[in-house]
């Protein structure tokens, strides 16, 4: 009788694990078979990835999606949409369709789309087709307007980390 209940809260909810049977796993953990198959095509993700306000990266940041940043990057991030959230420190460039910023930026930015919201620091030119600053954004560079300022980057090349010298 339970195998045919299924979780309608979950499912009126947009769950992304979809409908879980309790009788085949314990209360709130999805069923293997009810979570979603993730592609590793470029842009089937749904939502953002997101760097957590507690979490430092020392390095490139590359995503074929979108990125959330609200903890640090010490390095360059590339990806088609960056948002840069209020708590957020960046030291390093921006590549992006869209950027939209929050935090504070050291660096240079390119963007299509690029919005400066009133929290917002950046100290670093903007290379843009469109651009928005709130009033109360702190901005301090040069603006230059372009038809395209992606134009001749290039996304870096992500190959594989070979770990196993490092285990050994």
């Amino acid at each position: 009788m339970l195998s045919n209940f299924s979780n309608k809260k979950a499912e009126r909810q947009g769950s992304p694990f979809g409908t879980v049977s309790p009788a085949a796993s314990p209360p709130g953990l999805p069923t293997p078979s009810s979570v979603p198959h993730r592609s590793s095509r470029q842009g089937d993700r749904t939502g953002p990835s997101v760097i957590g306000p507690d979490l430092v990266i020392i390095g490139d940041l590359v995503s074929n999606g979108q990125v959330q940043v609200d903890g640090e990057v010490q390095g360059d991030i590339h990806g088609t949409h960056i948002v840069i959230g209020e708590g957020a420190r960046i030291t390093g460039g921006i590549v992006s369709e869209e950027v939209v910023v929050r935090g504070t930026v050291m660096g240079s930015i390119r963007g299509r789309k690029v919005m400066l919201q009133a929290e917002s620091k950046v100290e670093g030119d903007i290379f843009h087709k469109t651009l928005a600053i709130e009033q109360g954004a702190y901005f301090e560079g040069k603006s230059r307007r372009s038809d395209d300022p992606l134009a001749g980057i290039q996304r870096p090349e992500l190959t594989p980390v070979d770990l196993a010298p490092a285990l050994e």
